[in-house]
């Protein structure tokens, strides 16, 4: 979504025969009516800075049974439509569920009368006049407008292909995806960031002593992005590791990213992500013995986890989100008795279950004994990055709070060097998979099987959501974090922006900031805003409210020097950890000891944890959470797959503490109202269901 701020300069094309021209001001800051000599300077009212207006028509939203009139409007950003008499807020940027950023189109149809469809493609022309136009967009969302016949007319088939022009002219609309959004009067250019964004030395050991990590320290090899591009300028490694050794450990590692931390859990436990090994360098033992440290950690049991095994590809999780969004079109031509075989059909709901499954045993690894597990992946940005936080929101109360949450997703996505523009589908790369979608909505199941342990609520999870596809902020712009600070001129997304060679901004330059996507407060309204909290979170499970920072008796050390592979839901004895030393094989794995295979019914937990005997039992540790994810206890996301369909929205009101507290007493007063001779001890007696039944008569 899109939100248009005070104190902004606007840049509106010429139309004249669209009739955009008129006073610059509009006084009562209202929609004026289609026709109005006052609409255009009115349209530019919302607009962002450099944003020009493309092409517009007064039209009628169709959705639910109503039509609301207003005015669909192409620009070289977005298409969006502004309903009759919208007033603008005075406090907050416009927001709206009706723009959909040029990036966010998946589909575009035309439609006239009953039989005339066309789908409408970058570079298509159009072949009559439209009376309707279908936007479908990547985020499940659907805007349908219908234009009137008569002189009206001409003004949809130009917004029309307004927007088929818009899309195709894909260079302007990636030079342009970086707009920035000035806040005059709003915001300052010492404003502090909601969320630590991680691109300061200071950021990274704050959040260092924060998790408690004594045996870490931030390395700060990579501050010039000559170690690997893809990963942050700054990150964790163990204490009595040299930056010389790091740099010569990491370059035996896919794109340089080796072995580092993610998260510390309380309990002594340590969490690690790093990339593929490179089988073909050739290591000195000096180097050998700097990747052993460091996967080892301080640790003598150490687990190897190959994030890829038992999961979902890439390739898979894109097609079976194409087949998602296909199924949930309007116009869907699965009957309704087959809709849900259908969905299975699709294997997302499948591949939910893969991930959830995964990180449950991932977190028993972690909380059951004090160990380093590492989570290996040839890319280390993808699933190392889904199931490290799933991981954490498993584990750590602290990540389920709304302020945990944000500083998890900037962690270990943002930071960590996610993709976002290319498996999002936006740079035209081939490696389109919709990973961080995918992470979202195992989220959501967390939220709906444990609704009391988080703050946070699903409308939060749908704005984030959405806004990965939204191109105001820097946070999901860009691939890299050195993409991202190329973007900035500097890795500060709260400072001016200035090109690197000065030392101070430049003389009459203007103070543009680069917002993350934690600035809620400046794209929504604090009503929209409280919806992101959850009525039914219990503030005592939240941070530091279960577990001391010291080693509690549930944990315990492993067997000395014990090197373990996590497999295919079983633990395997290893003789090494680094395969450069005795076999050529990446994990070389011995057979004195094989466990039996999971079940495909099983998890680590089902086998009683699938530890050696001699290790002993190990009681579920408090504050872990361990999902379902059999059959039906996998749910569908239904507030967001099936925003195209408005009929299939029943409810869709936000849950507040008002509005619940307005529930409970029309409930008790329906309640006083059918058991007027039922006395309150009487509730908590077991009595018979026809004698309550006659007493209720």
């Amino acid at each position: 979504m899109w939100w248009g701020g005070r104190g902004q300069s606007f840049n509106i094309a010429p139309q004249k025969e669209m009739g955009l021209s008129g006073p610059k001001s509009d006084p009562g800051n209202r929609m004026p009516e289609p026709g109005s000599p006052q609409l255009g300077s009115c349209l530019a009212s919302g607009c962002l800075p450099g944003e020009q207006i493309l092409a517009w028509a007064p039209g009628q939203r169709k959705g639910q049974g109503l039509e609301l009139p207003g005015t669909l409007i192409c620009t070289n950003f977005r298409v969006t439509f502004q309903p009759c008499g919208w007033q603008r807020d005075q406090d907050t940027p416009l927001s709206t569920e009706y723009d959909f950023a040029l990036i966010n189109i998946g589909r575009l149809e035309a439609v006239s009368g009953v039989s005339k469809v066309q789908l409408l493609r970058p570079g298509s022309q159009l072949k009559f006049i439209p009376e309707e136009i279908l936007i479908h967009g990547r985020d499940f969302r659907l805007l349908r407008v219908g234009f009137e016949a008569g002189g009206l007319a001409p003004q949809a088939f130009q917004v029309a292909m307004a927007i088929v022009q818009a899309r195709a002219r894909g260079g302007e609309v990636q030079q342009h995806r970086g707009v920035t959004l000035s806040r005059a009067g709003q915001v300052s250019g010492s404003r502090k960031p909601p969320v630590p964004l991680l691109e300061t030395l200071e950021d990274w050991e704050t959040e260092l002593k924060r998790q408690g990590a004594k045996g870490w320290r931030v390395s700060t090899v990579n501050e010039r992005f000559d170690l690997a591009t893809s990963l942050s300028g700054y990150f964790w490694v163990p204490n009595r590791i040299l930056d010389s050794e790091v740099r010569r450990a990491f370059a035996h590692f896919h794109q340089g990213r080796g072995p580092r931390l993610s998260w510390h859990h309380p309990g002594g436990s340590d969490l690690l992500r790093c990339g593929g090994f490179y089988i073909a360098s050739d290591p000195d033992r000096e180097d050998v013995s700097a990747v052993e440290s460091m996967l080892q950690a301080g640790h003598a049991d150490v687990v190897l986890v190959d994030t890829t095994d038992d999961m979902p590809g890439l390739a898979d999780i894109q097609l079976a989100h194409l087949k998602l969004r296909a199924l949930c079109l309007p116009d869907s031509s699965v009957a309704e008795d087959k809709w849900l075989s259908a969905l299975e059909g699709t294997r997302w709901l499948d591949y939910v279950r893969s991930c959830l499954r995964k990180a449950s045993d991932v977190s028993v690894l972690v909380t059951s004994r004090v160990r380093s597990v590492v989570l290996q992946e040839r890319g280390d940005r993808d699933l190392n990055s889904l199931l490290s936080s799933l991981v954490q929101l498993l584990s750590a109360p602290e990540a389920r709070t709304l302020f945990g949450f944000q500083s998890l997703v900037q962690r270990e996505w943002v930071a960590a060097g996610h993709p976002f523009p290319t498996r999002l589908g936006e740079t035209g790369a081939s490696e389109e998979a919709p990973v961080f979608p995918l992470f979202l909505d195992c989220a959501w199941q967390l939220l709906q099987q444990f609704p009391a342990e988080f703050e946070f609520s699903e409308f939060f999870l749908l704005a984030l959501h959405d806004s990965v596809r939204v191109p105001d902020t820097l946070t999901f712009l860009k691939n890299t974090p050195w993409e991202r600070g190329k973007k900035s001129g500097q890795f500060n997304s709260y400072t001016r922006v200035y090109t690197p060679e000065y030392s101070q901004p430049p003389v009459g330059s203007s103070d543009q900031l680069h917002l993350s996507v934690w600035d809620w407060d400046l794209r929504y309204s604090k009503a929209q805003i409280s919806q992101f909290l959850n009525p039914g979170y219990h503030a005592e499970h939240g941070p530091g409210a279960w577990l001391p920072r010291q080693q509690p008796s549930f944990m315990a050390p492993g067997p000395p020097s014990s090197v373990w592979l996590f497999s295919r839901g079983a633990l395997t004895p290893m003789n090494q950890l680094c395969p450069w030393q005795d076999s050529p094989s990446l994990l070389a794995v011995s057979s004195h000891w094989l466990p039996r295979p999971a079940r495909s019914s099983e998890s680590l937990a089902d086998q009683e944890w699938g530890l050696p005997s001699h290790w002993g039992a190990c009681p579920l540790p408090p504050g872990l959470l361990l999902p379902g994810y059999l059959g039906p206890q996998v749910r569908f996301w239904r507030r967001c797959y099936l925003r195209g369909r408005p009929e299939a929205q029943t409810d869709s009101s936000a849950l507040t503490i008002s509005g619940l507290q307005d529930e409970l007493s029309r409930l008790q007063e329906l309640l006083r109202k059918w058991t007027p001779r039922i006395s309150p001890g009487d509730h908590f007696r077991e009595r018979d269901p026809d004698t309550i039944l006659s007493q209720t008569r």
